[in-house]
């Protein structure tokens, strides 16, 4: 795979690194074309592999690949959690609605379907003590 072809993929699923330029690793000089500095996810694991294969301090390592010390922690927890999974970077926001429990979702399934989002929402919050807008109830029952 070219280069350019292996860059554009990375593009397209959002792996390329942030400033490819500041990557002043040996690894990444170019001579290597395995080594990319623009992958985002091979610089992650080389600069942990630095760290922890080579002794290289965690500014250093930081520093050659282009990221910040305390963003060096991050990806070390990450990894740590995660495996290389962890070096993906991480869906930003809410994760679902918080709410919206097994519980909840199910008395809204088993519900009187002639009751309305509203009135719906205030059985909720009567029975769960949690309250919801009657358009989140309404979308919980489709």
């Amino acid at each position: 795979m070219s280069t350019a072809t292996r860059r554009r993929i990375l593009e397209q699923v959002g792996l390329l690194h942030p400033s490819p330029q500041a990557v002043t690793a040996p690894l990444f000089d170019g001579h290597e074309p395995f080594f990319l500095p623009a992958d985002k996810i091979q610089v992650k694991y080389e600069m942990l592999r630095a760290h922890l294969v080579d002794g290289i301090s965690a500014t250093a390592v930081a520093e050659q690949h282009g990221y910040s010390r305390a963003a060096f922690y991050l990806i070390a927890d990450a990894f740590s959690e995660g495996g290389m999974r962890g070096l993906l970077d991480e869906r930003r926001g809410r994760r679902g609605p918080l709410k919206l429990t097994p519980e909840v979702l199910k008395f809204v399934s088993s519900a009187d379907p002639t009751l309305s989002g509203a009135q719906l929402a205030v059985e909720i919050e009567h029975r769960f003590g949690v309250s919801l807008h009657r358009r989140t109830v309404e979308r919980a029952r489709r």
